[in-house]
């Protein structure tokens, strides 16, 4: 099987033991780990994929703690690298009844932010290998360039990058200037995933058929629009695929969207096709098991702690049928 690796952040998601109350009316928190490009590998891993998390952490427990959390789940972990220069980061969250949260991040800097373009090595990809990432490593330090370095020696490869901006305004003081960043990243991605409450601010667009059509202007090959528990279209060389959202009670949606596009890597390198052959066979049933690695995933407090089996999928989706 070819190789998923994620690069960017890995932090303490410290979730509230209180739901339906304000960050500052929480009175305990839950230490758990996250991190969207760690879901994602940890996601990739526990269905029985080979994922690889590319990243700096700080010389501290929290640090130790995320390592070890990794390597439990399968994630090959050689090319995480630590640093006395900054703490590991941690975000604070508060919950929403339905489940959907609000952050509090506290990293100025974190040991994520200090990721240097130079420990980026390019034999470490190969042709047909994945490489996933995220917005929230686009800020304007050292692992911006890190990001790059690692786009390009994977494109140089053969390989295929996906990109989920996952937008998170806490982090930007600029929202212009972040808005920007995320075109620029845009133009490298082949498989381009975005929730539908984020089209508007990354194409200054309301109208949702436009800024569909704004995004595909790029050329990626794969665009996801993932609309929470009414599921998810894929869009690709003119045509449309829809697939449903299974019906559960979410208790924290948390890395749903991570658990979403970790699921649909897996099944990329799993079924062992291009993703021309996807888009020709097999979008449908892929984005059916996307979506229900995603459900799962909601179903639980915290986002690596909350993910799904591949048994426990294959099972959800028997029943559900």
């Amino acid at each position: 099987m070819r190789k998923i690796f994620t690069i960017g952040e890995a932090l303490i998601d410290f979730i509230p033991e209180q739901k339906g109350v304000g960050l500052k009316e929480v009175r305990s928190f839950q230490k758990a780990p996250g991190g969207a490009p760690a879901n994602v590998a940890a996601t990739v891993s526990l269905l029985g994929g080979e994922s690889f998390f590319i990243g700096k952490l700080g010389q501290d427990a929290f640090g130790d703690f995320l390592v070890e959390t990794l390597k439990n789940v399968g994630v090959e972990t050689d090319y995480i690298f630590r640093t006395n220069k900054a703490n590991t980061a941690l975000a604070f969250v508060s919950l929403k009844e339905d489940g959907e949260r609000d952050f509090s991040f506290y990293r100025n800097p974190s040991a994520d932010m200090l990721l240097d373009e130079s420990e980026i090595n390019q034999n470490w990809f190969n042709a047909g290998d994945i490489l996933h990432f995220c917005s929230v490593s686009l800020v304007d330090a050292p692992v911006r360039k890190a990001h790059i370095a690692a786009i390009e020696a994977v494109k140089e490869a053969g390989g295929i990058i996906s990109f989920d901006p996952n937008i998170r305004l806490p982090l930007w003081h600029n929202y212009e200037e972040y808005k920007n960043v995320i075109r620029q990243f845009i133009k490298y991605a082949d498989i381009l995933k975005i929730s539908q409450d984020e089209l508007e601010f990354i194409t200054g667009i309301n109208e949702e058929e436009k800024a569909i059509q704004w995004l595909l202007s790029f050329n990626v090959e794969v665009l996801l629009i993932t609309r929470g528990s009414r599921g998810v279209s894929a869009y690709f060389g003119g045509r449309e695929v829809t697939a449903e959202g299974y019906k559960v009670k979410a208790v924290d949606t948390t890395g749903a969207g991570d658990s979403f596009i970790g699921a649909f890597l897996y099944q990329v390198c799993s079924r062992n096709l291009s993703l021309t052959e996807i888009l020709n066979d097999e979008m449908a049933s892929v984005l059916k098991f996307s979506n229900a690695v995603a459900a799962l995933t909601t179903m639980s407090k915290g986002a690596i702690s909350a993910l799904p089996s591949l048994e426990a999928v294959e099972n959800f989706m028997m029943d559900s049928n």
